[in-house]
């Protein structure tokens, strides 16, 4: 059997994970303070008007001079964080890439290095996690499930979560904000893409007839923290769920790695909480409330969960990842997704996911039935299989250049 580590499995679960970084069901009223972001302070506007107009003004210049296929050429080449900017990039393109690379002044390395032991004790269950319950969730998120869709990443959903898996993959190396890291340029990266479907999305009558009136660009900064909240607090709200401890410490420095990543998107500073108290408390007013079901999401869910008849594992049957989607997020959205429940793992996972997590963090002496354990570790390793050939290439995250030219 391949041995499980955090290394595989993270490759394994960012790309399930991370379907995008982009509400619908209804949306509360923004009254989140600034007060409880990282500087404490901020204008209090609603982010469901603000985007990202640095980036957004440079990337609509570039596509209007017909560049962008240009520059994607360009910058495929460029992956570290220290690694000089290439020669031939537009002026204007160089200057923003120059200011957006930067750390802000609020970094600590302290608590990056703590992000990293986390990721190295219990990077097995966040691969698990950012698939079935990051990834998955993205469904029922009514405009991001919209904005994939109709954007060009719905027409091959697999290359699409390929690219987004470097996200979700970087962030839990030991060296994600380092030099010789990725994380940085993976995040301008995403950035720069996102204000690509901004740019093309409103042009695709698919995605205006579908779109709220309130919704005049996609991804807008209240998207974007829907989707971060889908990845770190979700994953925060698993542990305690499974209740398995975690140092306090590594658990901030997991949510600084956040933070960091918050601010590398675009999302501006005043809207990225300061703690998990915080993050608590607008994940209950941006994300919990706007969770529904659309026709999009339902076909995005399906595309994901068939994903696994490309390889002969059948222990990844469509059956048996709806049973964890089902596990992991709850019969509610389940249904909405028309996922059935499957009679054998449904059960086994109900009344034994628990137990086994808690044997592997080593809180139980007393063991899982044998066949038990098999299934789940079996399961695990699949889970990696099925998704390394796709990393085993060089990723290049693009800015687009069309909107999804084919729907299902």
């Amino acid at each position: 059997m391949q041995p499980i580590n955090r290394r595989t499995v993270l490759k394994g679960g960012a790309v399930l994970g991370a379907t995008g970084a982009l509400t619908a069901a209804q949306a509360l009223p923004w009254t989140w303070s600034p007060a409880g972001s990282v500087p404490g302070s901020g204008t209090g506007a609603d982010p469901a008007g603000v985007w990202d107009p640095d980036c957004d003004q440079v990337i609509a210049d570039i596509a209007a001079r017909g560049d962008i296929g240009k520059v994607n050429g360009i910058l495929r080449s460029w992956t570290r964080n220290g690694q000089p900017l290439p020669t031939g990039l537009p002026t204007d393109l160089r200057d923003f890439l120059t200011q957006a690379r930067r750390l802000p002044s609020w970094a600590d390395h302290g608590k990056l290095a703590a992000a990293t032991r986390f990721n190295e004790k219990r990077g097995t269950y966040l691969g698990v996690i950012y698939g079935f319950v990051s990834g998955m969730m993205s469904t029922v998120i009514p405009r991001e499930a919209r904005a994939v869709y109709y954007s060009k990443g719905g027409h091959d959903l697999k290359d699409r979560i390929t690219k987004t898996a470097k996200l979700g993959y970087d962030i839990g190396t030991h060296n994600a904000f380092a030099p010789d890291g990725e994380m940085m340029i993976t995040c301008v990266k995403t950035r720069m893409a996102h204000s690509g479907v901004r740019y093309l999305l409103p042009k695709s009558p698919h995605w205006q007839n579908g779109a709220q009136d309130q919704e005049k660009l996609p991804i807008s900064q209240a998207d974007m923290m829907v989707t971060w909240h889908s990845l770190p607090t979700s994953a925060m709200r698993q542990f305690r769920k499974w209740g398995v401890p975690v140092d306090p410490a590594e658990s901030a420095g997991f949510l600084h790695s956040w933070q960091l990543s918050a601010h590398m998107l675009g999302i501006r500073d005043e809207y990225i909480p300061a703690n998990w108290t915080t993050a608590e408390s607008q994940a209950r007013q941006v994300l919990d409330p706007i969770l529904a079901p659309t026709p999009e999401g339902r076909k995005l869910a399906d595309m994901l969960l068939d994903l696994g008849n490309n390889l002969d594992l059948t222990i990844l049957s469509r059956g048996v990842l709806g049973a964890i989607t089902r596990y992991m997020l709850g019969d509610e959205i389940a249904g909405w997704l028309r996922i059935p429940r499957e009679p054998v793992w449904s059960p086994l996972l109900e009344t034994s996911w628990g137990p086994y997590v808690m044997v592997r963090e080593g809180l139980l002496d007393v063991g899982l039935p044998r066949q038990t354990y098999w299934l789940f570790d079996e399961f695990l390793r699949q889970f990696v299989l099925l998704y390394m050939a796709e990393l085993r290439m060089p990723i290049n995250i693009t800015i687009p250049e069309q909107n999804n030219p084919k729907y299902r």
